[in-house]
């Protein structure tokens, strides 16, 4: 923790007005949005058998199939809203990014409902977009589902875990906890949304094949961020000029916690 930041317990920053937090909680809802509506079903394949010789204790006869790694199109961005999830915890406390997460999750909400409302409209007479709308806007019930459930665990259980291992380390090794609350709530978020999604759409092994290098792929890219998520929160500290040390909150997502 720096000297020059004023520690503060969760209850405080919960009541407390901080200069950035609404911009933060913007872009991670529209970092949310996006990365769910765009390339959420979209499988993707790349080249890593050259990798292979260079990484040989990763088990690449599982991850690859003929030397390509297929993988979710949507991983490229999503993982952006759990570097603001790591901000908006590591930053701005537990009770603040708790707001954050259900603001996103009735923002989920309400797009699958205006997909959904938008794409049964009938169509105008010699106006050819409907299927094109239909491909890109309607999502299956059960990927919809599979969203909202896997957001609302996963991002849950990144911010516990990450404000937990900060209270451990009494704020030091910011890399152990970015990376660490990653690798669980990722881990949630790919454990409940690849199955609700598509089980019984692609087969079992694809599911799992795509479940577990989407989660492996969250992670690296995690970690790949960390000097962007080290000044990111750095440059947010300086100016909120506290720290949030989450003692003495309840954790529940269904607690509610005085703000302004």
């Amino acid at each position: 923790m720096s000297e020059h930041l004023a520690a503060i317990d969760g209850a405080s920053g919960a009541r407390r007005h901080f200069r950035y937090f609404d911009y933060v909680m913007a872009a991670f809802v529209a970092i949310l949005l996006l990365s769910n509506l765009i390339g959420a079903a979209k499988l993707s394949v790349v080249d890593l058998s050259g990798l292979s010789g260079a990484l040989p204790f990763l088990p690449w006869d599982w991850l690859l199939s003929d030397g390509k790694m297929i993988f979710g199109a949507g991983i490229l961005f999503f993982p952006l809203s759990y570097v603001i999830g790591d901000v908006l915890t590591e930053v701005y406390g537990y009770a603040n990014a708790r707001r954050c997460v259900w603001t996103g999750f009735v923002a989920l909400l309400f797009m699958a409902f205006m997909s959904y409302v938008v794409v049964a409209m009938p169509p105008a007479e010699g106006w050819g977009g409907q299927a094109a709308y239909e491909s890109v806007f309607g999502a299956t019930w059960r990927i919809v589902l599979a969203s909202v459930l896997a957001f609302w665990a996963g991002e849950f259980v990144n911010s516990f875990v990450l404000a937990k291992m900060k209270v451990w380390t009494k704020g030091r090794m910011l890399w152990t906890r970015t990376i660490g609350s990653t690798i669980f709530g990722q881990g949630v978020d790919s454990l409940i949304f690849y199955p609700v999604a598509f089980l019984g759409i692609w087969s079992t092994e694809q599911v799992l094949t795509v479940m577990v290098t989407n989660w492996l792929l969250k992670v690296v890219w995690e970690a790949a961020l960390t000097p962007v998520t080290y000044a990111v929160v750095g440059w947010f500290k300086a100016r909120e000029g506290v720290e949030v040390f989450d003692t003495g909150i309840d954790f529940s997502p269904f607690a509610k916690a005085d703000a302004v």
